[in-house]
């Protein structure tokens, strides 16, 4: 079942081989997504387009109360919103999760601007058609909006989801482990 409080022990799994993120609670996925990652392949460098891979988490939550499809440039509210496939535009809409880089192949992830948001170009969603960030529609960002706070982490994986919650699982064990310890 699907829960709008967030979560602590809340994390995000995303495959890029299938498009798909999870959102898991405890080690269980929770709610899925279908999304679209970059049209130009995977990484970080700068100017690539690519969508960085491995673990990041949520630096910052921008567009609370929002209108699902406002339009967003520079994270500040433009004051227009964009129904669902308006056409001859590709702004970020509704809601931005920025990301931060957690390890040294996605470092500049924040510095580039990653994000998950939603868009207007919802026909895109689910096959690689972003320029860098995860999109989502509207309304399913804005519910994982809902859902996370900031902190929440983050697994971009160029595997099939089931791998990748399977190994998001074992890493926060292997996290609440070290924390337990200490």
């Amino acid at each position: 079942m699907f829960t709008t409080s967030a979560n602590a022990s809340s994390s995000i799994v995303v495959s890029v081989p299938d498009q798909t993120l999870a959102l898991v609670n405890d080690g269980v996925v929770v709610a899925r997504y279908p999304v679209s990652t970059s049209k130009f392949g995977l990484g970080d460098r700068s100017g690539t387009y690519a969508t960085p891979v491995g673990a990041m988490a949520i630096a910052s939550k921008i567009g609370a109360g929002a209108p699902l499809g406002a339009v967003f440039k520079n994270r500040r509210p433009t004051g227009e919103v964009l129904r669902p496939n308006a056409p001859g535009r590709d702004p970020i809409v509704s809601r931005i999760l920025r990301l931060r880089g957690l390890e040294k192949q996605n470092a500049q992830a924040y510095s580039r601007n990653i994000y998950i948001h939603g868009t207007p170009e919802e026909r895109f969603i689910g096959r690689p058609a972003s320029y860098g960030c995860i999109r989502m529609r509207s309304s399913d960002v804005a519910r994982l909006f809902d859902a996370v706070n900031i902190g929440t982490r983050i697994e971009v994986a160029n595997t099939r989801l089931s791998a990748a919650v399977a190994h998001a699982k074992l890493e926060s064990q292997t996290r609440l482990g070290r924390l337990a310890a200490n």
